[in-house]
């Protein structure tokens, strides 16, 4: 097989996925999402201009922290014609991120420190739960995993500065004034 040198202007979807280590058929995906765009040729073969290789990278990163491809889409709307971001953008976008980041810190670290011990479901259908959720107080707040959802936890100790949080969990467990358990 001939390659084409990658000093090139435009790059192939082979030579896309190639080089940015992604699979042809997410380079598509993400194309029919509205993340990268190409050009046809005369014989209906996509052409990518090499900077979609960056645009790529920066929709990677992103997944790979967590960021779902709709706010990844929308971050890269807000650059100017679409361009590809630069370093600069990326520092911008990834600041705006930084707080739902931190709340998924937040939740991972709560689901691993309770993950042996109990979900933060308020189920009541483990004998733990019957202890840490007495009298289903957590079903009261609503539906959800009460325990581990810091944006549930927050919203509760705005609401009620904690008391019924502190009262439902154990000692050990009980969210902080700031969220953390």
């Amino acid at each position: 097989m001939t390659r084409a040198p990658w000093n090139t202007k435009e790059l192939t979807v082979g030579q896309l996925a190639e080089r940015s280590g992604v699979a042809v058929s997410a380079l598509h995906f993400y194309e029919a999402k509205g993340l990268i765009t190409s050009r046809r040729t005369a014989g209906n073969q996509r052409r990518y201009h090499r900077d979609t290789l960056r645009r790529v990278a920066f929709i990677r990163l992103a997944q790979r922290i967590g960021i779902p491809l709709k706010t990844i889409k929308e971050a890269l709307e807000t650059l100017p014609e679409g361009r590809t971001p630069t370093r600069g953008d990326w520092a911008r976008l990834s600041a705006a991120w930084r707080g739902e980041l931190d709340d998924r810190i937040e939740q991972l670290q709560r689901l691993r420190d309770d993950l042996t011990d109990c979900i933060g479901c308020g189920c009541l259908s483990l004998d733990r739960c019957a202890l840490a959720n007495q009298y289903d107080r957590l079903g009261e707040e609503g539906p959800g995993a009460r325990r581990i959802d810091t944006h549930l936890i927050r919203a509760k100790a705005a609401t009620d500065a904690g008391s019924s949080a502190q009262a439902c969990c154990p000692p050990d467990r009980a969210p902080t004034a700031a969220g953390h358990g």
